[in-house]
């Protein structure tokens, strides 16, 4: 989207960025992981789908997880000063505190997406910040952005906690799934929607095309279907509909990658022809 808005970044240094991003998020996605794990070792043994996690099982001790942990944050913060600018480093340090509360929420409280939509999704403001010039955001376009792929992540992470709503009853920890209840449907319906009317703003905002808005609809078709078809009481219909995510973003991205080169490339040569 930052390529698309200035024609002063050059394509190489885009996919000199995507190409750093790529391994960054794998490996921010990775500590997050670990954080979780850690922190709620002591509720994993107790659930069926997560009792032969690494942890549970006594594949490896506590000792030596906290010591790769220790080891995943010394090498995320040399690299991340490596190769993120100041603006985007900061930005990410503001959502950082979010990695030891998120694995909490589940024991205090029902809204455990949020914090999760709001330290998954901050990449975009990070993103942005990096390949601009001056380091710039543009907060009324990335801001609604923002706020969809929140409603996104509540969309998703609802869905698939269904699965464990039964040991999380017998347990006695909060989740979104126990707050819907039987209206998680028609709430996630809500919130699928407002992802992705809020990312169709954000792409008029930043004067996206068909191609774009094309790829939005095929995801949002999907996404919608998808959640129409899922029984919440039958766990494996619950982890088949989270599994679809990754496409979603997949089409909304090829979306995103056609637009921006026709508008840069085939458009701005046939306007200088």
């Amino acid at each position: 989207m930052a390529y698309k808005a200035d024609p002063e970044i050059s394509a190489a240094s885009a996919i000199r960025r995507a190409v750093v991003y790529i391994p960054l998020c794998f490996g921010i996605k990775s500590l997050i992981m670990t954080i979780d794990d850690l922190l709620d070792h002591d509720i994993d043994v107790l659930v069926e789908r997560t009792k032969e996690r690494p942890l549970p099982r006594k594949a490896i001790s506590l000792g030596r997880a906290w010591l790769f942990f220790g080891s995943q944050v010394v090498v995320g913060i040399y690299l991340a000063k490596m190769v993120l600018s100041h603006k985007a480093l900061y930005v990410s340090m503001a959502v950082w505190p979010l990695y030891i509360i998120y694995p909490t929420c589940k024991r205090w409280m029902n809204f455990a997406p949020v914090p999760l939509g709001l330290m998954f999704n901050v990449g975009i403001f990070m993103g942005w910040s990096d390949i601009s010039a001056d380091g710039s955001v543009p907060w009324q376009v990335l801001g609604p952005i923002y706020v969809g792929l929140c409603l996104w992540t509540w969309t998703y992470e609802t869905v698939y906690q269904h699965q464990d709503k039964l040991d999380d009853v017998r347990i006695g920890i909060h989740s979104p799934a126990l707050l819907c209840g039987q209206y998680t449907i028609p709430v996630c319906l809500g919130t699928a929607i407002g992802f992705w009317a809020l990312l169709a703003y954000g792409g008029i905002l930043n004067d996206h095309g068909p191609f774009f808005f094309a790829g939005l609809a095929a995801a949002g078709f999907i996404l919608l279907k998808g959640l129409l078809k899922t029984d919440i009481d039958n766990p494996s219909q619950c982890k088949s509909f989270f599994l679809t995510t990754p496409l979603v973003g997949q089409i909304i991205l090829a979306g995103l990658l056609v637009d921006t080169i026709f508008s840069r490339h085939l458009v701005g040569h046939l306007l200088k022809v």
